[in-house]
């Protein structure tokens, strides 16, 4: 690995617990952004209703962004996801008497949430069979995988592109897909042999998408391989 780990966002954010730099509020506040859905599932499991949920995960990143409640950070906690829902179980136990309904003051903010869009994503899998905590975990890892897929979806520009990316992207994660590579070739009028080798690079510039999505919210180059195969497990399971 190059130096990248040094300016990673989980990094600025662990350097910002004794400080007030703006690289590393702004690191949070990228971060809150990006996997802030993953808590609001692990909320409404508790049992609270999608409104309740939506303010307080306001509240909770509101609070941690804020407020400054870095200081409590643990550094054994050496991934993004596990110092999150640690620090938002310890923000239901501890100030729910004070939180709960309480609305954000007027004004934009902190971390925008769409709570249609939120319950629409909350309701696409059953979870009558899971933990709160398990909720969390597959939605954070459904989370990663899509903007490593935005990502890597973006990269992809033009109409035919877009059109070939959208049929290849099905055989990047989840189950194979039935159709053949040849009758995919056929689809997209490429030949197999073309097909295999547009999906051999897709799959690398996708892992690598991943790797670099991952990185941003663990502390060490050696993490990442251990996250990934950790998440994809959560998957599956």
């Amino acid at each position: 690995m190059d130096g990248r780990f040094e300016t990673t966002h989980w990094s600025l954010v662990l350097a910002a617990r004794t400080g007030k730099s703006a690289e590393s509020r702004a690191a949070l506040e990228a971060l809150c952004g990006a996997y802030w859905f993953p808590l609001y599932a692990f909320i409404r499991r508790q049992g609270y209703l999608a409104e309740e949920a939506r303010d307080l995960t306001q509240g909770y990143f509101a609070r941690l962004i804020e407020r400054r409640d870095l200081r409590q950070v643990d550094p054994a906690l050496g991934r993004f996801r596990s110092f999150l829902l640690a620090s938002c179980k310890h923000f239901l136990s501890n100030e729910l008497d004070h939180e709960r309904a309480k609305k954000r003051a007027p004004g934009q903010p902190l971390i925008p949430l769409d709570a249609d869009e939120a319950e629409r994503r909350y309701r696409v899998e059953p979870v009558d069979e899971l933990t709160p905590e398990r909720v969390f975990e597959r939605k954070w890892a459904a989370t990663v995988l899509d903007r490593a897929l935005a990502r890597l979806s973006a990269e992809w520009t033009g109409a035919e592109r877009t059109r070939r990316f959208e049929k290849l992207r099905e055989y990047l994660v989840g189950e194979m897909p039935t159709a053949s590579y040849r009758e995919l070739g056929a689809a997209l009028e490429m030949t197999e042999i073309a097909v295999k080798v547009a999906l051999h690079r897709l799959r690398r510039r996708f892992g690598e998408l991943l790797r670099a999505e991952i990185a941003d919210t663990v502390r060490e180059p050696e993490d990442v391989n251990d996250e990934i195969r950790y998440l994809l497990g959560v998957l599956r399971g």
